[in-house]
Parts: structure tokens; C-alpha cells; sequence
């Protein structure tokens, strides 16, 4: 990795030990040596700070970004190909209306902020995205179970109309025998899993995966001990949202609410 490259060759020749550097930035050696050795990515403030203490301006922070974004590209390819092979696909959603479950309308809003300068990426996207959603129907679907923040029916699109469109759709969706849909009220209060959306996949073996992620990163784990404490996390969600009719009604009642607004004449 370029950027682990990079940090032990600025280490060495400012002739620090981890010791030493590790005064100078508050991190912990062990920490900076991980960051040396590409076992861990890092953050943007201990980027920061190991500038500050090399002289080098933003140098380590522009090749964090870089690092991040071949991390997060290699992962969500694996997870992909993963996803391709499960038969039970279990989402806590935070941020947005998760792909399988989005409007073509929804998914091209949402990569239009990624892709903004490249039509033709965005198209190659959005057809790969609406692929997905295939395993919802027919011999072997998919089994889905989606815990959506109560925050994602509360964000709606530009377009007001677009927006109904992508709630209804869900809420068909959520008629389909093999999909669960549920939502997990503010009122539920701080947890564990604040500001990460997590997947669990489970395969036809019985064997699970998990993908969990953030704005700012996003990890794939595989090892069974990490795996089964973010199952847990997920369980203990899913008791504290809302059960699949009350959720349903929930959703209709946003959606009610948007189209009356919207066909209430102004004054």
C-alpha cells in the first residue's frame, strides 16, 4: 500500500522511533505501527497529525483518501459477489433507502451525487443497481429483511413527486412474501450501532457474513467471532423497532401526509 509505504519512509527519515512519533501525535505506537504496516487505514485526524509533525501539508491526508477509496472499492466488490450467493440479506439502513429496494428514480439521485461528472459511470451504476433487485423474484429469491432508520423516511428527494413514487414502491415491496420491512423509531433512542449501516448475509450452508459501514469507511468481516457480534447488534436493533404492520403503517402515514401537503392549495 502507497500510503503505508509512505509513512515508514517519512518516519525514517525524520529518525523517529514509534516512541518518539508517538509523543508527538498522542497516538498510541502500537496504533502507528499498524498504519505502517498497512494492517489498519487509519483516520483523517491521525493523518493530520502525522503531517503536522513531518512538515509534508495535506500529503498523508490526500493519500488516506486514496487508500480509503481502494478499500472501499476492493470491499464492495467482494461484498457483491457475496451477496450474489446468499439467501437471507438482513440491512440496518441509516443514511438511505437500501438498493434493493430503491426506484430507479431514488438509486439515480443517490449515485448522481458520486458519478455527477461521468454520465456514462452513472448509467453502467444505476443498470447494476436495478440488476440486484432481480433476485427478489422468482426460484431461489432472496430473503430480505430491512430495518430502515426511522431518519430515511424522514429525507426525502428533490422531487416531491419522485419521492411518494419511491414509498409506495416500498411499501409494495413490503407485501412481497419474502421481504420484512420494519423501522426503527426516534423514539427508540441512542444505540450501539448510531451512524453505521450494517448487512448480515447468510448463505445456503448456514454460514453469514458481515458488511458494515459508514460515511467514511467500510469493512467486510468474515472471521465467525466478529461476524456473530454483529449479528447480535442487529438483533438487538430489530427488538427495538417497530413490528413489520406497525412499520408499514408508519410509512403510509409519511406518505399521506407528503401528497396532501403537496395537493393543499397555496394561499
Amino acid at each position: 500500500m502507497v500510503l503505508a509505504t509512505e509513512l515508514a519512509r517519512l518516519r525514517e527519515k525524520a529518525s523517529f522511533s514509534l516512541s518518539e512519533l508517538a509523543d508527538k501525535t498522542a497516538y498510541d505506537r502500537t496504533h502507528l505501527y499498524r498504519l505502517e504496516t498497512g494492517e489498519k487505514l487509519g483516520s483523517p485526524a491521525v493523518m493530520a497529525a502525522l503531517d503536522q509533525t513531518y512538515g509534508t501539508g495535506k500529503h498523508l491526508a490526500d493519500l488516506w483518501e486514496l487508500a480509503r477509496d481502494d478499500v472501499f472499492r476492493d470491499k464492495y466488490k467482494r461484498f457483491m459477489e457475496l451477496e450474489k450467493r446468499a439467501s437471507v440479506w438482513q440491512q440496518y439502513a441509516i443514511g438511505a433507502i437500501p438498493g434493493l429496494l430503491q426506484t430507479e428514480s431514488y438509486a439515480r439521485e443517490m449515485l448522481g451525487f458520486v458519478y455527477a461528472e461521468d454520465e456514462d459511470e452513472l448509467e453502467v451504476q444505476l443498470a447494476a443497481r436495478m440488476a440486484r433487485q432481480e433476485r427478489l423474484h422468482g426460484e431461489g429469491r432472496l430473503n430480505v429483511r430491512a430495518i430502515l432508520d426511522e431518519s430515511v423516511l424522514r429525507r426525502p428527494m428533490k422531487d416531491a413527486s419522485a419521492w411518494h413514487q419511491q414509498l409506495r414502491h416500498l411499501l409494495r415491496t413490503a407485501e412481497f412474501p419474502n421481504v420484512t420491512v420494519q423501522v426503527l423509531p426516534y423514539s427508540a433512542g441512542l444505540h450501539h450501532l448510531l451512524g453505521t449501516s450494517l448487512t448480515v448475509l447468510w448463505f445456503p450452508d448456514g454460514t453469514s457474513v458481515a458488511y458494515n459501514e459508514t460515511n467514511m469507511t467500510a469493512e467486510l468481516f468474515e472471521e465467525p467471532a466478529d461476524v456473530e457480534r454483529l449479528k447480535l447488534s442487529y438483533d438487538l436493533l430489530r427488538d427495538s423497532a417497530l413490528p413489520p404492520r406497525e412499520s408499514v403503517a408508519l410509512i403510509r402515514n409519511i406518505l399521506e401526509a407528503g401528497t396532501s401537503c403537496e395537493s393543499r392549495p397555496s394561499t
